[in-house]
């Protein structure tokens, strides 16, 4: 079972964490890393995901969050700021899905 978040309630995880789940999201900065980031993480992680390759080069593996890492200000700064973060979003959950053997036919399905 997925430990507790802080400040969430436990059912809360019980129910957000009962499956695999790729996750992104934007974190303003503050605890472990100082500046503006978007984040993405697999959980549970599959063996793989922190030595997937992503994209863009600027992206990272945080070992001490367990999730990739992509600076505001390269997005920001970028001359297409959507096509940076999207390419960001879409090789982390490419990430997760290869290194967790989804069938991605079926999750992807429209």
């Amino acid at each position: 079972m997925h430990p507790s978040t802080p400040y969430v309630a436990h059912f809360v995880d019980v129910e957000a964490y009962s499956h695999e789940v790729s996750s992104c999201g934007f974190w303003p900065g503050g605890g472990p890393v100082d500046e503006a980031v978007f984040y993405a993480y697999a959980y549970p992680e599959p063996q793989g995901f922190k030595d997937y390759p992503i994209q863009p080069p600027e992206a990272f593996y945080h070992t001490g969050m367990s999730e990739f890492l992509l600076p505001y200000d390269i997005v920001r700064t970028a001359i297409s700021p959507d096509d940076v973060l999207l390419s960001f979003l879409q090789s982390t959950y490419a990430a997760a899905a290869i290194c967790a053997n989804w069938d991605r036919q079926a999750l992807e399905r429209q």
